[in-house]
Order: structure tokens, then sequence, then C-alpha cells
């Protein structure tokens, strides 16, 4: 495709949403398709003045919404979303290039997220302490109950999954009363705003959310220090995090960093369903997530049959145009990250590694790859190699394995293959990572469970629906006579 009013008719000329009043801006970012590197849209590049002007629309306002209420409002923006599945993924995928099957999937998560966060606005948090429990008690009872931060949350999320990060942050927001100051990436910033709409269209009370688009470098700085911030939560790379946790020192942060994470094939394996998970884990988002599969340790006994099995997978996962609704992966975010794909690639094979399939690069299009007899010390497992590659690392035994997984700075996500109990239970008492999933990808997890990782994959604190409204509120206790 490479007229343009056969892929996105005229570029759409976009608005940040401050307080749900649409602000357009002449300075504008440009968003690219990157199939064919199309202008998609125009999307205003926000000033400080626009981000004081969101903090300080959220800080004023004071939600009211019952839980009720808050229930309703997600409940019908989950209803929008499904009746706009289409529609909506399409814009995900001509502002990512991730293929059709990839943006219809996410839609239905963020379905999910909303459904869970609905749920969870109905559920009482508080807690009941009885105080007569020892000798020096008393006839009293402490009760608990969570409140919305005082000051406004900043949520700051990457490319790789346009609405389900975004939704990720905004859902919790609601659901505990809070208001939210919203900055997606400058690269896929369309479905945010969308989001933002259908949430208002919802009723949601605007001064709740305000979306804006800009140089990080910028105004990312207002958005981690300004006084009426209480909470940065972001999820991106680590540089970021930390410098992120080093500007916003006296603000609560929640880090996703992003993750370098195993599968372990154990020599007991059902090798065709484990060369299965590899591939679908490898190259589902074009490996653009961060509990994709990003190392594969696979037992010698079984290397060869794993790896020929995975070969074959893979030469049959079609790559292509986005759009084509058939296609089972499309491109990376741009031809940059393409170009950095195939560099670790070569660099490995250079140092000994084998390439078996893949390594095709045009423009953002990179293939699904297969390398074999790659040493943990060689930058593509070493570091997050953020793409459709597969590497295979061959290990003698279980402990060799567990060494492998936690030889690197991250600690996001893992997956064993093995029906043998013992293993199981050495290697999630043994690997150092947030996830262990025991026949099943890295990234397998439900919206509403915990969710994130340690080491240089986050600080400990957790997404997921449930954690994120913990992290979202404030905890008040108050104790009453109780005779």
């Amino acid at each position: 495709m490479n007229s343009r009013e056969s892929v996105i008719g005229k570029p759409l000329r976009e608005a940040m949403r401050i307080a749900g009043e649409k602000v357009f801006s002449d300075r504008t970012i440009d968003v690219c398709y990157p199939y064919t590197k199309e202008v998609v849209a125009t999307v205003p590049k926000a000033s400080l003045d626009d981000v004081r002007r969101a903090i300080r629309a959220g800080y004023d306002y004071k939600p009211t919404l019952t839980r009720y209420e808050r229930f309703k409002i997600l409940t019908r923006a989950g209803d929008i979303i499904a009746s706009r599945k289409e529609e909506i993924a399409r814009l995900i995928t001509l502002e990512s290039g991730l293929c059709m099957k990839d943006s219809m999937y996410e839609v239905g998560r963020a379905s999910d997220v909303l459904l869970f966060a609905a749920n969870q606005a109905l559920v009482d948090d508080g807690q009941i302490f009885s105080c007569d429990l020892t000798h020096h008690g008393k006839a009293r009872k402490v009760y608990t109950v969570r409140e919305p931060l005082l000051g406004v949350i900043t949520a700051i999320t990457p490319f790789n999954h346009p609405l389900n990060q975004v939704i990720h942050k905004v859902a919790p927001s609601i659901a505990t009363n809070n208001r939210m100051v919203l900055k997606p990436s400058e690269k896929t910033p369309l479905t945010a705003y969308r989001l933002a709409d259908v949430l208002y269209e919802a009723g949601l009370p605007p001064p709740m959310l305000s979306v804006l688009t800009g140089d990080p470098a910028e105004i990312a700085d207002e958005l981690l220090t300004h006084a009426q911030v209480d909470l940065v939560t972001f999820t991106g790379g680590v540089a970021i995090g930390k410098y992120i946790a080093q500007k916003a020192v006296y603000k609560r942060q929640i880090l996703e960093l992003g993750g370098n994470d195993p599968l372990v094939v154990m020599d007991d394996a059902d090798i065709g369903k484990a060369a299965d998970l590899a591939a679908n884990g490898s190259y589902k988002n074009s490996g653009q997530r961060c509990t994709a599969v990003k190392r594969i340790l696979v037992h010698e006994k079984i290397l060869e049959p794993f790896t020929d099995a995975l070969v074959e997978k893979t030469k049959a996962w079609r790559y292509g145009d986005p759009l084509d609704p058939s296609v089972d992966m499309g491109t990376v975010i741009d031809e940059e990250a393409a170009i950095r794909f195939e560099h670790v690639v070569n660099d490995a094979v250079a140092k000994g590694a084998r390439l078996r399939v893949g390594n095709i690069r045009s423009g953002a299009l990179y293939s699904p790859t297969v390398i074999d007899r790659v040493e943990p010390a060689m930058e593509v497992v070493r570091q997050e190699t953020f793409g459709p590659v597969s590497p295979v690392i061959s290990f003698p035994n279980l402990e060799t394995a567990i060494r492998i997984v936690n030889g690197t700075a991250y600690g996001l996500s893992s997956g064993i293959c093995t029906d043998r109990y013992e293993d199981i239970v050495r290697f999630i008492k043994g690997a150092h990572v947030g996830s262990v999933n025991v026949w099943e990808v890295p990234g397998y997890r439900l919206e509403a469970t915990p969710f994130g990782g340690i080491k240089d994959s986050g600080l400990g604190y957790k997404e997921g629906v449930q954690e994120a409204i913990k992290s979202f509120t404030n905890i008040k206790t108050y104790s009453m006579p109780w005779d």
C-alpha cells in the first residue's frame, strides 16, 4: 500500500483533552503508520502552560461520584468500546503497526480491564480491628477506609500497547475517584485520545482525566515534580524509570520497567506444545511486550528437536501488511527499532550463534527470527531485545537454568514447561522474578491479578486493577468505643 488514500485517507488533526476541552496547538507532532511511514495524524505538542493547566484543573476538582456511579461509567465505557471494536483496533494498527489480530485482542483486553475496575469500585475496601485482644486492650474498634489522593496522578505510557497500557492506569484512577493527567507515547497517542472521548461519553466528569501529547524533554519534568502531583505511574524503559525515581523524589512512584523474560523447557516437556508457546510468546504484538519470551532456555537432551520444531512454527508465522486480517504479525514501532534487532542478531551470529530462520528487514518490518547456540553473555539475551527474536540457550540441568534466568538485571516474569512437580517448585522458589507461569508464556495474567517485577524491572510495586487501586488511595483509620 503506497497510496495514502488507500491506507488512511486524509490525516487526522487531533487536539489535547484538558479537562474535556479540546485544545489545539500551532506546534504539532506527526504520528506515522510504521508500515508505509505515512502521516496518520498530527497531534499537539503541549507546552509547560498546558501541563500546568491540566494539573490545576484536576487538582481543583473534587470528585463526588458514588461507587455505583463509578461502576456505571466504567461499564458503559466497556460497552462503548466493545461496540466500536473494529474501529478502535484499526486506529491501534495505524499508529503502532501492530497487526489487526493483535489490535483486536488488545481491544478485548481493554474491555476486561474496565469490567474488573467497575466491579472493584463496588467492593467495600474497609477493615475492622477489635482492640480488646490483649491484657491492656480497650473496648474499642479500629476501622479503615480508602480515600482518593489529595493531589493529581500523572501517568506516562509507552507505545507498545496504545490502549491497554493506558487503560491499566486510567480505569483504577476512575474506580478510586482520582484525577489523572495522562501523557501517552508521542508515537501512539491516538487511541488514548479516543479512550478519553469514550469515557466522557460514558459520563466521566472531564476534570477527572486530561490527555496531553508533547516532547518528553520539554514537559516530563513538570509532570514529575509539580507540587499538586501526588503519584507518578510510569511504564517504559529502565533508564527513564530511574530518571523518574531520581527526579520525583517525594512522590509515590509505580515504575514498570520491562523485562528479559525466559521460557524454560525441561527435558520431559511436550516439544510441540513448548515450541508453540515459544513462538506465540516471542512474536505476538511483534515481540514488543515487557513479558514477551526473550530467552528460550532448552534442556540439552531435547535441544535439537525443540529448535527444529520452533523453526518450523516460525516459518509458518505470517508477517507483513498490518491491515491484512490474515497476517499474524505486523511491523515493529519504527525502522530504528528494526535496525537494532538486526544488529543484535548479527552481533550474536558473529560471536558464534547460528541463524536458523529470519533476520530479514524492510523498513519497520522485521521477520520472526530464531537463533540458537546463544550464550548468556551475548547482547541479544543480556539486554532486553524488544522485538520478534527467539534466542535459544542450552542448559544441562535445572540449577544451571535458574542461574541463567537470574543472570540479567531484569526480574519481571517467566514460564517453565515441565510436568515434574519438584522442578516446578524449585523453579518458583529459585527464580528472581515477579511471576512464574507453568506451561504458559511469561505474559500470561488476568487483568485483576498483581503484575510487576523486581530488580531493573521495577520497585516491587504491582500493577493490575486491584493493586493499582491500593496504590492510588490513602488509608485512613479511625477508632470508636465499642462496649
